[in-house]
């Protein structure tokens, strides 16, 4: 059975591709009442520029974009998606539409953080804030098992034993949200319960199903489903929006101070913080400060700075993972942050990158 066959069985619902609509936006505003041949005053960005500068940098074959063909990307905004397509283009059997499921890795994580903020009413705990930006002690997290509840999961191998010397500590992986799920009442579900807990939170609208009941990392998914997550955050719907960048804590060993963290699949060359099940993007080089989620197998969703666009690159390749079950790892997920970032300048620039 394929990871297509079985993910429409866990979700019960049909993978239908949104009708993704690319509307015409008005030009306007010229420099009225300069004197003849001073230059005009620059107009705003219209749509039709800025989906034209994504999908020029999407389809580019020189930049970050190129080596993580195939894939599809998207770009919208809290009513919907605005642009998008599947690269390369113009093939009559795209690999990937915003419809393909996929193994979504770490970007369940986001969800699994904004199912929490939405249960507890936005209202989090220390303990809760502790578990959901990893620095609970709970490091020792290798996999679940398909068949396995959540509480089955936290009792195999060594997934549920506590580590003095990390608590307290930024250290990226699954134990954390593991063991957060198992005391505060999702223990006895397994894949199918999890999904629907979920949904109950965020809404019967997002289309999702666990493929092992690991909250952090066992979620799959499309781009068009987890689009309508993005835009819900995006309204207010959800409460992660204002929860978006809070508590966040520094991630890179090499460069947080006396010890904060232990591990992260970010690169070294970068220094991003980690905020309630989601990244943010504030290296002081190199960041916009985006948040996100990156997943191992390459799916990648953000949220700019300003609360204003939500974008998407989606694509499912483990030959990067160090181990192909263990969406904890950097794997390619990385590279599809590289031409996401990419996309998103160029979208709010409206120049092609």
């Amino acid at each position: 059975m394929n990871n297509a066959t079985v993910v429409h069985s866990l979700l019960g619902l049909p993978g239908a591709a949104l009708t993704l609509a690319l509307a015409a936006c008005g030009g306007g505003g010229g420099g009225g009442g300069g004197s003849a041949g001073s230059p005009a005053t620059p107009g705003p960005i219209t749509l039709e520029q800025r989906s034209g500068a994504a999908a020029t940098t999407a389809q580019s074959a020189t930049n970050a974009c190129a080596p993580i063909q195939p894939f599809h990307w998207q770009v919208g905004d809290k009513t919907g998606s605005l642009a998008s397509g599947s690269v390369p283009a113009g093939v009559a059997t795209p690999a990937y539409t915003g419809a393909t499921l996929m193994s979504i890795a770490s970007a369940s994580k986001w969800l699994y953080g904004a199912y929490v903020v939405q249960q507890r009413q936005g209202q989090l705990s220390d303990e809760d804030v502790k578990f959901l930006t990893f620095r609970s002690g709970y490091t020792n997290f290798s996999r679940c098992l398909p068949g396995q509840t959540v509480d089955g999961c936290e009792a195999y191998l060594q997934n549920g034993l506590h580590s003095d010397a990390t608590d307290g500590r930024f250290s990226y992986g699954g134990g954390h949200m593991e063991k957060h799920a198992s005391v505060n009442g999702l223990g006895a579900l397994d894949n199918a319960g999890l999904a629907a807990a979920m949904r109950a939170q965020l809404g019967s609208d997002i289309a999702l199903g666990y493929s092992q009941p690991q909250l952090a990392g066992g979620v799959f998914s499309s781009a068009d489903a987890y689009a309508v997550f993005l835009r819900k955050i995006l309204s207010g719907q959800l409460l992660m929006q204002a929860a978006l960048g809070t508590h966040a804590v520094c991630t890179n060993p090499s460069t947080c101070p006396r010890g904060e963290a232990v591990n992260t699949p970010v690169p070294a060359t970068e220094s991003y913080h980690y905020s309630i099940g989601h990244w943010v993007e504030d290296d002081p080089v190199n960041g916009d400060g985006a948040f996100s989620s990156a997943g191992a197998f390459g799916f990648y969703p953000w949220i700019d700075a300003g609360k204003n666009w939500y974008g998407i690159v989606a694509r499912m390749d483990n030959g990067g993972a160090r181990d192909p079950g263990d969406p904890d790892s950097a794997g390619n997920g990385f590279a599809s942050v590289r031409c996401g970032q990419l996309i998103r300048k160029a979208w709010i620039s409206g120049l092609s990158q």
